[in-house]
This record gives C-alpha cells, structure tokens and sequence, in this order.
C-alpha cells in the first residue's frame, strides 16, 4: 500500500450544484467539468460565470468610490500646477517596486516635477522614516506620494506636517486603528471606505490613483500592475483578474524596455508568459535587489528607455538573484543542521521534539529569512520562526511562516512581554527581540502549538476541486480550463481527483531515476501523469491495480504531439479504507440526505457517492452509520431522513468503530508508507 502524504478535502457538491453546472455548461458553451469549477469557485449565475471569464476594463470600478480619492488627485494637480517638486516614496518589494515604477511613468505623462525614493531594507526598514523626511524637506520637496506604504505612519506623517511636508497616502495594508492625519488616506481597507473590491495590491492602488489622474484606466501599463499584484499574492479575483490578465496580454507582446531586457537575460520567453513564469520568474528578480542592495535598481529597470541600460539593470538583477538563491541554500543549510541537533537532544532526553522551529544564527541575512522558513515550513510542516543574530547588540530579527490551525498573530501577541516589535496576520509574521529571550519565547511558543492545535492539525491538507474522469480529461476540456486563468493566490490552478483509475503502464524518468511517469486508463481512455521526485515509489505500484491521483491538468507537447497530462500532487494505492472520511465529510454526506428528505435506498449510496466523491463501498458505510444512530429510518426499501434526531456521536455506531478500527489499521506505520516529495 501506498499511502497519501496528505490529508485529502474534497470540496462539497450536491444537486443545486449540479443543476448551476448544467445551465453554465449550456449557456456558455462549456466542457461539464469548466462549468463545474465555475460554481465550485463561486460563480452560480450566467452573467457573472461570463463576467469572470470574459470581463474587460468596461467592468473596472470608478476610482472616485475610494475613500480620499478626490482630494489626493486634486493636492497632486495643485501640485502640477505651481511647479511644486513631489517625492514618489514606495517599498522595496516587488510590489512597492511595481507602484513606485508605475506612477513614475503616470507622473511623467502628467509632467509633473517629481523624483522617488525607497528606504534601504537594512539600513532603514520599512515605511515612511523621520530622517527620510528630513532629506525631503531640505531638497524642497512639498508633496510626497506614498505607494504601498504609509497606512501606519501615523507619528511620521505628523513630523512631515511639522517639517511643511504635506502627504498622500496610497496603501493596501490593513489600516491600524488611527488612520495617519494626512491630505488623502487612499485604502480600500479602510473601515470607512465603501469601494467594492478590498484585495487590491499596492500597485492596485497606485493604478486606480493614475486612473483618476489621467480620467481613463491607464491599460497599457497593466504589465507593470500584473508583477506586483502576482508577486505580493493577491487574489487574482475581482479587478485584480482583469487587471492581471490584461497584463499578461501585454507581456506577451510588450514593447516595455524593461521587460524585454528582463525576459532576454533570464531566457524567460515573453510569448507564452503565464501567472507562474511573473511568480517564479520576474518576481524573485525584483524581490533580489531589494533583499541585498536597492531597490532602486529594480526600479530603473522598469522606469528605462534605454535598451544597453535595461539590459545591465536586468543582468544585475539576476546575478543578485543567483546570490540570493545561494545565500538561502546556506542558511537552509545551517538552519537544517540546528534542527537536527534539537531533535537529537530531544530524542536523548526522552522528550518530543519541539512543535514549533525556532532557529537562529548570525550573520544570517534577514532580507533573505522569510523565504528560509517558508523552505523549512514545506520540509516538516511545523511552523517555523527563522531570526538574523546582530553579534554585537544581540538583537534578533525574525520571519515567520504558519501551517492551518496556528495563527502567528495570535502566538505572538500571546508572547508579547518578550518581543520589542512584531506584526503579521494568521500565516505570516515579522518580529524582533534580543537572542535572551528566545528560549522562553520558543517555550511558549511551542506550549500554544500543543494547546491549540490537535493530531490531524500536524498533517498538510490538499484541497480538492472535483472528482474527474479520465475520459474527461482530453485537450478540449484542459483547453476550455484555461479560460479560468490566470491561476494564482484566491483562484489557484484546479486540483482534480482521479479515482479508482487503472494503472496501465508505470516506469522512472530522469537522472537517477528520480521522477515517477504513470499511465492510467477507463475504458478506452488514457491519461499520462507524472510525479515529480517519486521516482522511489515506482517499485511499490502494482501493475494492473488501481490508484487514486490528485493532480492538475495540463498539456504536454512533444516532437510536434500535443496530449493531455496530469502533474500528480499526491497519489493513493491500497483500498477504500486507508482514506477515512472526518466528522465533517459525514456531515456533508448527511446534509443531502437531508435535502433528499426519503429517497429509495436501492441506489442511494452509488448516488451519494456520485454527489460526494466518497468511493460507494464508503458512502454504505455512512449510511449504515446514520441507520444505527438513529438519523435515518429505512421503510419498506425508503430511507427516510428523521425530523428532528437526537445528537449522538458518530464514534457511537457499531459500523463507524468497525470501519475507523480498519482503517486505523491501514493506516498505521506497520502498512502504510509516506512518500516524501
């Protein structure tokens, strides 16, 4: 047996689904399976299933239903108008890069007399600084435009005031609870800011502010809007869908100086640019010369016109992301090596080993420690606190990363007597403290994660769109998948389910074996998939078996042959029982029941099965349960849902302790194995 190295979540689905799917499919002209992720994603109705698919810069909201709007555009034309030099003061992440690149180029339009700056990482930090304003008030700048910055700048923007700096703020962070006494306060977040649509990025922001500048949607520069909106993981949803897919558009046939000197020095090919090449190309790029330099650098990439001087900003910036990647390796490396030193330490004192990683050193380069804990996060899936030693303060600085069911936030506050700053939300976090502290703060730390978090919370979860058939997965219906695109964070790629499928052929590929190649057929349909680094578990698939396959679809193309192919996430082999429904799986199966209210129990669990995508032999489990505990009442072959069951444990039913025993068994370390991708 082989078994799943995730826990799998199949998305509910039910006859109302069902019947949204069919009038999609109809309507639209849609693959059964299109439709399905349609209402899966939330899109029931005709008009707006086609808004999302099809919807352009006609469907973009009036920049003016922004809180401040109207008084940041008019203290910049009022600016424009006497001459007044304004300052362009972004962030040095990909997105503050991408908002302070895009107003620049607004503000050149506009002819404005104006410049920009962004603090250096270490040597500033983040956000609006005094010593920042100071220079600005001794240039004779009169107006500074903050982009992706300034929301919590509260102290700073009154010290602006003093030094005759007036200030107008665009943000997308969430606001604190005084909003900073600024000209304009420009956030969708804000509590009293009506606009229709919160999830924009930085740059987001930056594009509404140069829509209401220019009194049209500035299009053309949605390539700039689509990098930092990918980079900073915004729900490629609502207006970021429009405003990333038309950059993507653009991308594929930009005459931007920039990009083009950035995709000829990283061989990223322009033409056939997806989400994914912006996230895991461009993006770290940019990201690299504000983690080890400036990110001024990425800046005068995107803001060039010069061909020769684009192409050595590009080339720049790849060798600092080549340093970049080589710097993570090492601290990865060290940071591994600590870890296995607290495991063995714990081993020997007899001791489990600690339940959050919190990992320091010196010298470890904290523009670079977020992305080493999100490394060790996928390794071991703990949370994990990764934190830059200074030698000579003993000040520490740290990032962290969070798994489902731990929030970072909450922790920290909880620790709060220990720490000199922090901030973050439930998945990620930033905080510093001085390295005396750090044994109570990971004692604490761990203490929280055994009280809040239970055995199933340890183990990844893989969510699951749909079941899907391998007749259904042929070039038309993958062709007609890729209208949901662009895919990323809030409409990520469909992740679909393949169940019971028979496994045809299986064999190795790569150097030393390492990748898994599988070939899966029903009926007269096949499907290759592949599964990158399970080369090991070839050995182990029997031929002629059948495996369960969760992966996403796409197109291979080979010697002119175009086929589908799967890229398998996580795969099952071994029997109906190894994957055990939880409570709330029970609950779903139950609630159609409900909504069946009688229905002929011949059938009934194929039928259940269909809806649910529990595998039949385990819906006549569930339905031996409800019988027992009372839920259902079978009548002359009629299941029949009670009107008002007594509350009972599912654990109480004979057939439900039968079922977990078995499965438990399958389950154990004795029988099952768990494949380390």
């Amino acid at each position: 047996m082989i078994q799943a190295k995730t826990r799998w979540n199949l998305a509910p689905w039910d006859e109302q689904a069902d019947a949204a799917a069919q009038e999609l499919s109809t309507a639209l002209r849609l693959s059964p399976l299109a439709a399905k992720l349609l209402v899966q994603r939330g899109y029931r109705e005709v008009a707006q299933a086609e808004q999302f698919l099809r919807g352009g810069s006609e469907h973009l909201h009036d920049p003016y239903l922004l809180k401040d709007m109207r008084e940041a555009v008019a203290r910049i034309r009022e600016a424009a108008s006497a001459g007044e030099k304004v300052r362009i003061y972004g962030d040095y992440d990909a997105d503050g890069v991408s908002s302070t690149s895009l107003l620049v180029h607004v503000f050149r339009e506009l002819g404005l007399h104006f410049d920009y700056y962004i603090p250096h990482r270490a040597l500033e930090g983040y956000g609006l600084n005094k010593a920042a304003l100071e220079k600005a008030a001794a240039e004779g700048v009169g107006l500074i435009v903050t982009v992706d910055t300034g929301i919590s700048a509260y102290d700073e923007i009154a010290y602006a005031k003093e030094l005759g700096l007036d200030v107008v703020v665009t943000d997308h962070h969430e606001p604190p609870a005084r909003i900073p006494d600024a000209c304009a306060v420009v956030n969708p977040k804000r509590h009293d800011c009506t606009y229709p649509f919160e999830g924009l990025a930085g740059v987001g922001v930056a594009f509404k502010l140069a829509q209401a500048l220019l009194e049209r949607p500035p299009m053309e520069l949605t390539d700039i809007v689509c990098l930092g909106t990918i980079a900073d993981l915004m729900p490629l949803t609502g207006e970021n869908r429009i405003l990333v897919k038309s950059g993507l558009e653009r991308l594929r046939q930009t005459t931007n100086t920039g990009f083009l000197a950035l995709a000829e020095s990283t061989g990223i090919e322009l033409p056939s640019i997806t989400s994914t090449t912006v996230a895991f190309g461009m993006a770290p790029r940019i990201n690299a010369a504000g983690r080890l330099d400036h990110a001024r650098r990425a800046v005068e990439l995107l803001i060039s016109d010069n061909y020769d001087e684009a192409i050595l900003a590009a080339t720049s910036l790849d060798m600092l992301n080549r340093e970049r990647q080589r710097i993570v390796e090492g601290i990865v490396k060290e940071a591994e090596e600590l870890w296995a030193q607290k495991q063995a330490q714990a081993l020997e004192a007899g001791e489990a080993e600690p339940a959050v990683i919190v990992l320091a050193g010196e010298g470890w380069n904290v523009g670079v420690i977020g992305i080493v804990a999100s490394k060790l996060l996928e390794r071991h899936y703990k949370p994990v606190i990764i934190l830059g030693i200074d030698g000579e303060s003993g000040m520490c600085k740290g990032s962290a990363r969070s798994i489902e069911g731990y929030d970072l936030h909450a922790a920290l506050t909880a620790c709060d007597e220990l720490l000199d700053h922090y901030g973050g939300h439930q998945a990620a976090a930033g905080m510093s403290l001085h390295r005396d502290q750090l044994a109570d703060f990971e004692r604490q730390l761990g203490e929280l994660a055994l009280e809040w978090l239970s055995e199933q919370d340890w183990i990844p979860k893989t969510g699951i769109d749909l079941e899907c058939k391998v007749e259904e997965a042929n070039l038309q219906t993958i062709n007609e998948l890729a209208q949901l695109e662009p895919f990323g964070a809030g409409n990520p790629s469909p992740r679909l389910l393949f169940q019971g499928a028979a496994l045809a052929d299986k064999r190795t590929m790569g150097k030393e074996a390492k990748h898994l190649k599988l070939t899966v057929k029903s009926g007269q349909a096949v499907l290759e998939a592949v599964g990158f680094s399970m080369g090991a578990i070839a050995d182990r698939l029997i031929a002629s078996s059948t495996v369960d396959l969760v992966g996403a679809l796409s197109i291979n193309e080979w010697n002119g042959q175009r086929k589908p192919q799967l890229h398998i996430h996580d795969l099952f082999s071994g029997g109906v029982y190894a994957k055990f429904p939880e409570r709330e799986h029970f609950g779903q199966v139950y609630q159609m029941l409900r909504r069946m209210k009688r229905a002929p129990l011949e059938g009934l669990a194929k039928r259940l099965a269909e809806l649910s995508g529990w595998p039949q032999e385990m819906t006549e489990v569930m339905l031996r349960v409800f019988t027992e505990l009372a839920f259902i009442r079978i009548e002359d072959g009629i299941a029949i849902v009670a009107e008002a069951p007594e509350k009972r444990e599912l654990s109480t039913a004979p057939s439900y302790q039968e079922a977990k025993s078995k499965a438990e068994q399958l389950q154990s370390p004795l029988f099952a194995a768990t494949i380390l991708v």
